[in-house]
């Protein structure tokens, strides 16, 4: 199951944004499905306010450490998606939640596009 949380209006984001915080999300979600166990829960949250954009998604499957494949964070995929985030002068946060599951948290700057 996931669930989606959004706050805030994305009128004011940019498109170019907007299909950013899209691939980033769908990458997110792809990486649930490879590397958690069936049944793994998902939540993404998108938090649009003047001057940034915010998403985090989490999932409550194994973390690194114990039988997580690729949970290392040396996939090419989350290099793209830093990529991604960096050209919306962003960063990107990607680690094993405490206890279980997987976090990725970016914070984008729709404003500060390179």
């Amino acid at each position: 199951m996931t669930r989606l949380r959004v706050d805030g209006e994305a009128a004011g984001v940019p498109a170019a944004a907007q299909l950013t915080v899209h691939r980033l999300v769908q990458e997110s979600l792809t990486n649930v499905l490879r590397h958690a166990p069936q049944g793994t829960r998902a939540e993404v949250r998108v938090s649009c306010a003047p001057g940034a954009v915010t998403v985090e998604v989490t999932d409550d499957g194994r973390a690194a450490g114990t039988g997580r494949p690729g949970s290392a964070g040396a996939g090419l995929g989350l290099t793209g998606m830093r990529e991604r985030a960096a050209a919306f002068g962003g960063v990107l946060e990607a680690g094993p939640r405490p206890g279980d599951g997987w976090r990725v948290f970016v914070r984008l700057d729709p404003g500060g596009a390179s």
